[in-house]
Protein backbone atom coordinates (compact mmCIF):
# COMPACT_ATOMS: atom_id res chain seq x y z
CA UNK A 1 0.00 0.00 0.00
CA UNK A 2 1.37 3.50 -0.86
CA UNK A 3 -0.83 6.88 0.38
CA UNK A 4 -1.31 9.74 -1.83
CA UNK A 5 -2.24 13.58 0.21
CA UNK A 6 -5.36 15.35 -0.88
CA UNK A 7 -5.38 19.29 -1.31
CA UNK A 8 -7.07 19.45 1.73
CA UNK A 9 -4.49 16.56 3.73
CA UNK A 10 -6.96 13.86 3.78
CA UNK A 11 -4.82 11.30 2.88
CA UNK A 12 -5.63 8.28 1.20
CA UNK A 13 -4.53 4.69 0.45
CA UNK A 14 -3.72 4.04 -2.77
CA UNK A 15 -2.24 0.19 -4.58
CA UNK A 16 -0.62 0.27 -7.85
CA UNK A 17 -0.07 -2.90 -10.25
CA UNK A 18 0.97 -3.66 -13.88
CA UNK A 19 2.81 -1.63 -15.93
CA UNK A 20 1.98 0.91 -19.16
CA UNK A 21 -0.04 4.26 -19.16
CA UNK A 22 -1.67 5.07 -16.06
CA UNK A 23 -5.48 3.71 -15.22
CA UNK A 24 -7.17 4.95 -12.06
CA UNK A 25 -10.25 3.18 -10.99
CA UNK A 26 -12.81 4.79 -9.42
CA UNK A 27 -15.05 2.75 -6.66
CA UNK A 28 -19.07 3.04 -6.21
CA UNK A 29 -21.38 3.11 -3.16
CA UNK A 30 -20.03 1.34 -0.58
CA UNK A 31 -17.36 0.02 -2.10
CA UNK A 32 -12.99 0.22 -1.63
CA UNK A 33 -9.92 -1.53 -2.55
CA UNK A 34 -11.04 -4.30 -0.19
CA UNK A 35 -14.33 -4.48 -1.28
CA UNK A 36 -16.15 -4.48 -4.35
CA UNK A 37 -14.47 -4.76 -8.61
CA UNK A 38 -12.15 -2.74 -8.44
CA UNK A 39 -9.16 -5.79 -7.23
CA UNK A 40 -10.92 -7.73 -10.45
CA UNK A 41 -10.38 -5.09 -12.84
CA UNK A 42 -7.39 -4.00 -11.78
CA UNK A 43 -5.90 -7.48 -12.14
CA UNK A 44 -7.36 -7.46 -15.80
CA UNK A 45 -6.09 -4.22 -16.65
CA UNK A 46 -2.28 -4.83 -15.53
CA UNK A 47 -0.96 -6.32 -18.25
CA UNK A 48 -1.58 -3.31 -20.64
CA UNK A 49 -1.48 -0.86 -17.77
CA UNK A 50 0.04 0.19 -14.48
CA UNK A 51 -3.39 0.37 -12.17
CA UNK A 52 -4.16 2.79 -9.64
CA UNK A 53 -6.97 1.45 -7.13
CA UNK A 54 -7.51 3.79 -4.20
CA UNK A 55 -9.47 3.89 -0.88
CA UNK A 56 -11.78 7.23 -1.65
CA UNK A 57 -12.03 9.48 1.52
CA UNK A 58 -13.83 7.62 4.49
CA UNK A 59 -13.68 4.24 3.03
CA UNK A 60 -10.77 1.43 3.81
CA UNK A 61 -7.57 2.93 4.62
CA UNK A 62 -8.11 6.32 3.87
CA UNK A 63 -9.04 9.27 5.90
CA UNK A 64 -11.71 11.88 6.17
CA UNK A 65 -11.34 15.18 7.47
CA UNK A 66 -14.63 15.54 8.45
CA UNK A 67 -15.95 18.72 6.20
CA UNK A 68 -17.45 17.20 2.63
CA UNK A 69 -17.68 18.88 -0.49
CA UNK A 70 -17.88 17.15 -3.59
CA UNK A 71 -15.11 19.49 -4.73
CA UNK A 72 -12.89 17.54 -2.29
CA UNK A 73 -13.82 14.53 -3.79
CA UNK A 74 -12.24 15.63 -6.85
CA UNK A 75 -9.71 17.11 -5.35
CA UNK A 76 -8.85 13.57 -4.11
CA UNK A 77 -8.55 12.35 -7.74
CA UNK A 78 -6.80 14.86 -8.64
CA UNK A 79 -4.21 14.12 -6.01
CA UNK A 80 -3.80 10.34 -7.62
CA UNK A 81 -3.79 11.07 -10.86
CA UNK A 82 -0.87 13.54 -9.80
CA UNK A 83 1.06 10.82 -8.23
CA UNK A 84 0.21 8.70 -11.28
CA UNK A 85 2.61 11.24 -13.73
CA UNK A 86 0.31 13.79 -14.11
CA UNK A 87 -2.21 12.16 -16.50
CA UNK A 88 -4.46 9.22 -16.81
CA UNK A 89 -7.55 7.03 -18.10
CA UNK A 90 -9.75 6.74 -15.54
CA UNK A 91 -12.16 4.08 -15.35
CA UNK A 92 -15.27 4.78 -12.88
CA UNK A 93 -18.02 2.50 -11.67
CA UNK A 94 -21.87 3.57 -10.26
CA UNK A 95 -21.96 6.64 -8.13
CA UNK A 96 -18.16 6.97 -8.45
CA UNK A 97 -18.98 7.55 -12.18
CA UNK A 98 -21.31 10.31 -11.19
CA UNK A 99 -18.13 11.87 -9.39
CA UNK A 100 -15.74 11.13 -12.34
CA UNK A 101 -18.07 12.89 -14.81
CA UNK A 102 -17.98 15.82 -12.62
CA UNK A 103 -14.11 15.93 -12.59
CA UNK A 104 -14.03 15.43 -16.48
CA UNK A 105 -15.40 18.91 -16.46
CA UNK A 106 -12.06 20.40 -15.02
CA UNK A 107 -8.53 19.97 -16.04
CA UNK A 108 -7.47 17.87 -13.47
CA UNK A 109 -5.36 15.20 -15.56
CA UNK A 110 -8.17 12.66 -17.22
CA UNK A 111 -6.96 11.81 -20.82
CA UNK A 112 -9.95 9.61 -21.25
CA UNK A 113 -13.18 8.52 -18.94
CA UNK A 114 -14.69 5.47 -19.35
CA UNK A 115 -18.00 5.40 -16.94
CA UNK A 116 -20.48 2.31 -15.70
CA UNK A 117 -24.04 2.80 -15.15
CA UNK A 118 -24.13 5.92 -13.54
CA UNK A 119 -27.19 6.31 -11.31
CA UNK A 120 -28.55 9.22 -12.74
CA UNK A 121 -32.15 9.83 -12.52
CA UNK A 122 -33.62 10.29 -16.13
CA UNK A 123 -37.58 10.34 -15.26
CA UNK A 124 -39.54 12.50 -12.77
CA UNK A 125 -40.27 9.39 -10.77
CA UNK A 126 -36.89 8.20 -9.97
CA UNK A 127 -35.42 11.76 -8.92
CA UNK A 128 -38.86 11.75 -6.70
CA UNK A 129 -37.22 8.02 -5.53
CA UNK A 130 -33.95 9.74 -4.61
CA UNK A 131 -35.08 12.51 -2.88
CA UNK A 132 -37.68 10.22 -0.51
CA UNK A 133 -34.07 7.85 -0.13
CA UNK A 134 -31.64 10.80 0.62
CA UNK A 135 -34.09 12.15 2.94
CA UNK A 136 -33.85 8.60 4.48
CA UNK A 137 -30.42 8.56 4.58
CA UNK A 138 -29.76 12.22 6.35
CA UNK A 139 -31.69 11.19 9.09
CA UNK A 140 -30.37 7.42 9.64
CA UNK A 141 -26.91 9.21 9.39
CA UNK A 142 -27.47 12.00 12.04
CA UNK A 143 -29.18 9.62 13.93
CA UNK A 144 -26.15 6.66 14.25
CA UNK A 145 -28.24 4.19 12.32
CA UNK A 146 -25.46 2.86 10.02
CA UNK A 147 -27.27 0.30 9.42
CA UNK A 148 -30.34 2.02 8.30
CA UNK A 149 -28.64 4.14 5.58
CA UNK A 150 -26.68 1.12 4.49
CA UNK A 151 -30.67 -0.99 4.05
CA UNK A 152 -32.20 2.32 2.76
CA UNK A 153 -29.34 2.52 -0.75
CA UNK A 154 -30.11 -1.07 -1.14
CA UNK A 155 -33.64 -0.77 -1.30
CA UNK A 156 -33.39 2.20 -3.28
CA UNK A 157 -31.29 0.10 -6.21
CA UNK A 158 -33.77 -2.32 -6.26
CA UNK A 159 -33.58 -4.78 -3.51
CA UNK A 160 -36.21 -6.12 -1.93
CA UNK A 161 -36.52 -4.99 1.71
CA UNK A 162 -37.16 -8.17 3.23
CA UNK A 163 -33.86 -9.97 1.38
CA UNK A 164 -31.90 -6.63 2.75
CA UNK A 165 -33.76 -7.32 6.08
CA UNK A 166 -31.97 -11.00 6.02
CA UNK A 167 -28.85 -9.54 5.02
CA UNK A 168 -28.36 -7.77 8.30
CA UNK A 169 -25.98 -9.66 10.73
CA UNK A 170 -24.15 -11.51 7.71
CA UNK A 171 -20.30 -11.06 7.25
CA UNK A 172 -20.17 -8.71 5.39
CA UNK A 173 -22.06 -6.21 6.75
CA UNK A 174 -20.03 -5.00 9.29
CA UNK A 175 -18.35 -3.78 6.02
CA UNK A 176 -20.98 -1.88 4.38
CA UNK A 177 -21.99 -0.35 8.02
CA UNK A 178 -18.06 1.06 8.00
CA UNK A 179 -18.40 3.10 5.03
CA UNK A 180 -22.18 4.05 5.51
CA UNK A 181 -21.38 7.90 6.09
CA UNK A 182 -19.79 8.22 2.61
CA UNK A 183 -23.01 7.07 1.68
CA UNK A 184 -24.30 10.99 1.96
CA UNK A 185 -21.06 12.03 -0.64
CA UNK A 186 -22.02 9.68 -3.36
CA UNK A 187 -25.55 11.21 -3.00
CA UNK A 188 -23.88 14.31 -2.94
CA UNK A 189 -22.02 13.27 -6.13
CA UNK A 190 -25.28 12.76 -7.76
CA UNK A 191 -27.13 15.79 -7.36
CA UNK A 192 -28.55 18.07 -4.73
CA UNK A 193 -31.41 16.99 -2.39
CA UNK A 194 -34.01 17.34 -4.78
CA UNK A 195 -32.19 16.80 -8.46
CA UNK A 196 -30.38 13.82 -9.17
CA UNK A 197 -30.96 14.43 -13.16
CA UNK A 198 -28.34 14.04 -15.56
CA UNK A 199 -26.63 17.40 -15.45
CA UNK A 200 -26.86 17.98 -19.30
CA UNK A 201 -25.10 21.46 -19.12
CA UNK A 202 -22.41 20.24 -17.22
CA UNK A 203 -21.35 17.06 -19.12
CA UNK A 204 -21.68 19.31 -22.36
CA UNK A 205 -18.14 21.13 -21.48
CA UNK A 206 -15.89 18.38 -20.85
CA UNK A 207 -13.91 17.70 -23.49
CA UNK A 208 -12.22 14.41 -22.41
CA UNK A 209 -12.74 11.05 -24.43
CA UNK A 210 -15.90 9.65 -22.96
CA UNK A 211 -17.10 5.76 -23.04
CA UNK A 212 -20.57 5.32 -21.20
CA UNK A 213 -20.90 1.67 -20.54
CA UNK A 214 -24.43 -0.52 -19.59
CA UNK A 215 -25.09 -3.91 -19.17
CA UNK A 216 -27.74 -5.79 -21.11
CA UNK A 217 -29.50 -7.46 -18.38
CA UNK A 218 -29.45 -4.58 -16.46
CA UNK A 219 -32.99 -2.58 -15.18
CA UNK A 220 -33.82 0.28 -17.74
CA UNK A 221 -33.00 2.79 -14.55
CA UNK A 222 -29.44 2.15 -14.47
CA UNK A 223 -29.17 1.67 -18.97
CA UNK A 224 -31.45 4.89 -19.51
CA UNK A 225 -28.70 7.00 -17.88
CA UNK A 226 -25.78 6.05 -19.44
CA UNK A 227 -27.31 6.46 -22.77
CA UNK A 228 -27.87 9.39 -22.05
CA UNK A 229 -24.53 10.83 -20.40
CA UNK A 230 -23.47 9.48 -23.78
CA UNK A 231 -25.88 12.07 -25.51
CA UNK A 232 -25.00 14.87 -23.74
CA UNK A 233 -20.33 14.59 -23.88
CA UNK A 234 -19.56 15.66 -27.22
CA UNK A 235 -18.14 12.71 -28.78
CA UNK A 236 -19.31 10.55 -26.34
CA UNK A 237 -19.55 6.50 -27.30
CA UNK A 238 -22.07 4.72 -25.45
CA UNK A 239 -21.84 0.77 -25.33
CA UNK A 240 -24.27 -2.27 -23.99
CA UNK A 241 -22.27 -5.29 -22.71
CA UNK A 242 -24.54 -8.18 -23.50
CA UNK A 243 -25.59 -10.31 -20.43
CA UNK A 244 -23.99 -7.98 -17.84
CA UNK A 245 -25.85 -6.23 -14.87
CA UNK A 246 -24.88 -3.69 -12.66
CA UNK A 247 -22.26 -6.39 -11.00
CA UNK A 248 -20.53 -6.26 -14.49
CA UNK A 249 -17.50 -9.37 -14.41
CA UNK A 250 -14.08 -7.59 -14.99
CA UNK A 251 -13.24 -10.55 -17.55
CA UNK A 252 -16.04 -9.27 -19.96
CA UNK A 253 -15.75 -5.55 -18.98
CA UNK A 254 -11.14 -5.27 -19.31
CA UNK A 255 -11.24 -5.63 -23.44
CA UNK A 256 -13.72 -2.85 -23.29
CA UNK A 257 -11.29 -0.78 -21.21
CA UNK A 258 -8.27 -1.88 -23.16
CA UNK A 259 -9.52 -0.85 -26.46
CA UNK A 260 -10.92 2.45 -25.38
CA UNK A 261 -7.80 3.40 -23.77
CA UNK A 262 -5.58 2.84 -26.77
Amino acid sequence: MSTVVSTDGTVLACSVTGSGPAVVLVDGALCHRGVGPSAAIAEQLAAHHTVWTYDRRGRGDSGDNGSFAVEREIEDLAAVITAAGGSARVFAHSAGAALALRAAATDIGIARLAVYEPPFSTEEAQSERFREYVAELTAALAEGRRGDAVAALMVYAGAPAEAVEGMRGAPGWSLFEAVAPTLAYDAAALGDRTDSAVPVDLLATVAVPTLSLDGGDSPEMLRAPARAVAAAVPGAEHRTLDGQTHEVVAEVLAPELVAFYA
